[in-house]
């Protein structure tokens, strides 16, 4: 197998923050020559279109989302709907599956990659074709939450489990507040379509599949990887983090000319991806945290939750104060790009796997500022385990942070005696970001 090309078909959960990675593998596969077949829903494929660098080897295959009862018809990914919502986005991408194996019959592929789905194992069996979970979700969240140790199935699951880790987890930092611990045994023991809780999903993709590959490298996760491998009796492949090639693109001037005005490493840049809506007290916090600290700022978030634009949400008299200093922008921005310019010196994170990849191949210091699902696994990880990042304090029970946590998790960072503010990444975990996927799957089978 080593010594010629494959052919993978990709299948990730309908939701962009795992389309958008699965792109990135694919860009990555191709460029070794590997030809990819790539299922997604019909109307996304606009959106990621203009990702994928291959065209010759990368195609796009779309599928027909059929509609599931209590869905806004035309729904296709979890971007079209609230959280409530997801399952049946779920129910939906599961009613698929006749039409997936007949791509899979005519396609023949040699890989199935795909996360969510399953199903797929037990059909890709029946079609000699190697199903390979790829999680784009953190080896130390999963070996955490979902390992078979917890016997989840068979006891459940309640807040005060996840106050210690399962057994035979490797030692490490993890350590859960009371809040999140309740909000993550919520989520893994909720319904997640066509009758199956999230945490039964998800282990049957684990079990039932011939490999698991995960979204980084054994200089970080390492432990958690293996200590996965053992707990399912699967080989595990660590893929690397995938991070995109810097655009070749310049920054678009209005970007360059707002951003250069700042001394060099001096601007907080706010940013929490796609999905990310934080209540309106909540987000005036973060905002006038931002102000605390005397630095320039720039924040690209959603406007908060009962806001339509993120200037009427506002603390009263804050744009005022701030003129020339803080820029506030409500649409997409180029990250990548924004990371990379010399005036950019901090980076706010929701913890997200791909913003957090991105930020660690630039010079930025991280302020850590989680708030769902794994982004808090990956954001004890990253200020615990590897100390490459300054966590916003919370409150145990409640979750609450304040412009003053905001402000101090900054300055922490801006402390140039402090060994966090000064310390970079390992060398060896640095080389591997920035090397990409390594030798996946080629050398396995």
């Amino acid at each position: 197998m080593a010594d010629r090309s494959c052919h993978i078909a990709m299948y990730p959960w309908f939701t962009l923050g795992h389309i958008t990675p699965y792109v990135h593998m694919a860009n990555k596969l191709a460029e070794r020559g590997h030809k990819i077949s790539f299922f997604l829903p019909a109307k996304t494929q606009h959106k990621v279109e203009a990702f994928n660098l291959h065209p010759h080897l990368i195609t796009f295959i779309p599928i027909i989302v059929p509609h599931v009862e209590g869905l806004p018809f035309g729904a296709e990914t979890t971007n079209d709907v609230p959280f409530p919502l997801h399952p049946l986005i779920m129910t939906a991408m599961d009613l698929t599956e006749p039409d997936i194996e007949a791509y899979l019959r005519e396609l023949k592929p040699h890989f199935a990659f795909y996360d969510f789905t399953c199903w797929l194992p037990a059909l890709t069996r029946r079609l000699g074709i190697k199903s390979v979970v790829y999680c784009i979700v953190s080896s130390a969240t999963i070996g955490y939450l979902l390992s078979p140790a917890r016997k989840t199935l068979e006891k459940g699951m309640t807040g005060s489990d996840l106050f210690e880790p399962p057994e035979g987890f490797p030692s490490s930092s993890i350590k859960l507040r009371a809040h999140e611990a309740q909000a993550l045994a919520a989520v893994t023991t909720m319904d997640y379509g066509s009758g199956l809780s999230f945490v039964e999903r998800q282990l049957m993709s684990l079990s039932d599949c011939d490999i698991i590959g995960f979204k980084t490298c054994r200089e970080i996760e390492g432990p958690y990887g293996e200590y996965i491998g053992c707990q399912f009796g699967k080989p595990v492949i660590f893929a690397g983090p995938v991070v995109p090639n810097p655009p070749k693109i310049a920054l678009e001037k209005q970007w360059e000319k707002l951003l250069s005005k700042f001394q060099p490493k001096t601007v907080i840049f706010c940013a929490f991806g796609s999905e990310c809506v934080l209540k309106k007290d909540r987000f005036q916090e973060l905002v006038l945290g931002l102000e605390l600290t005397g630095l320039p700022f720039l924040v690209a978030l959603k406007p908060p939750m009962g806001a339509e634009t993120i200037e009427s949400a506002l603390p009263e008299g804050f744009q005022e104060r701030l003129k020339g200093r803080g820029i506030l922008y409500g649409g997409w921005v180029p990250q990548q790009l924004i990371l990379r310019h010399r005036s950019v010196g901090y980076f706010v994170t929701h913890c997200g796997s791909g913003s957090l990849a991105e930020a660690m191949v630039s010079d930025c210091q991280l302020v850590l500022l989680p708030h769902v699902g794994d982004q808090i696994i990956n954001a004890r990880l990253m200020a615990g385990d590897l100390k490459i990042g300054v966590e916003v304090e919370k409150g145990d029970e409640d979750g609450v942070f304040t412009k003053y946590d905001v402000c101090k998790a900054v300055r922490t960072l801006m402390d140039h005696d402090n060994e966090l503010g000064n310390e970079d990444i390992d060398n060896n975990i640095g080389d591997t970001f920035h090397c990409g996927i390594g030798q996946i799957i080629i050398t396995e089978f």
